[in-house]
């Protein structure tokens, strides 16, 4: 089984922040394979373990696990919320988690931002 890496993602700039946000974005666990793409082999053996911190300043984390559906991945937040909390992510499957690599989310509230990659290490 290849090691989990904790890749956080802290939200790049734009319009709401000029300069991005460091106080704005999540920490997941992933497997990744050596080009830096998830790897779903290796998360079906993990996906327990896989698990997302949404951290937004002014509102509490909200906890949850990364999530293969169909082709995709996303963030899937606390079972018992209603509605269902999914955050997609943007053709994560064709993404590298790298420094400075830069992906985009769907967020609960129907807004796409994008977040860098600001850091990959073992988890």
């Amino acid at each position: 089984m290849r090691a989990l890496k904790k890749i956080r993602l802290e939200l790049a700039r734009g319009p709401e922040f000029p300069d991005g946000s460091s106080q704005h974005g999540y920490e997941f666990l992933a497997p990744l394979r050596a080009d830096g793409h998830i790897d779903p082999q290796a998360w079906h053996g993990a996906k327990d373990k896989c698990t997302v911190r949404r951290f937004w300043q002014g509102e509490d984390d909200s906890h949850g696990h990364l999530r293969h559906v169909g082709t995709g991945w996303l963030f899937h937040y606390d079972m018992d919320r209603e509605p269902k909390v999914d955050e997609p992510g943007f053709r994560f499957a064709s993404h590298v988690f790298r420094p400075r690599e830069y992906v985009s989310i769907t967020e609960r509230d129907g807004s796409t931002r994008t977040f860098k990659v600001a850091s990959v290490t073992d988890a």
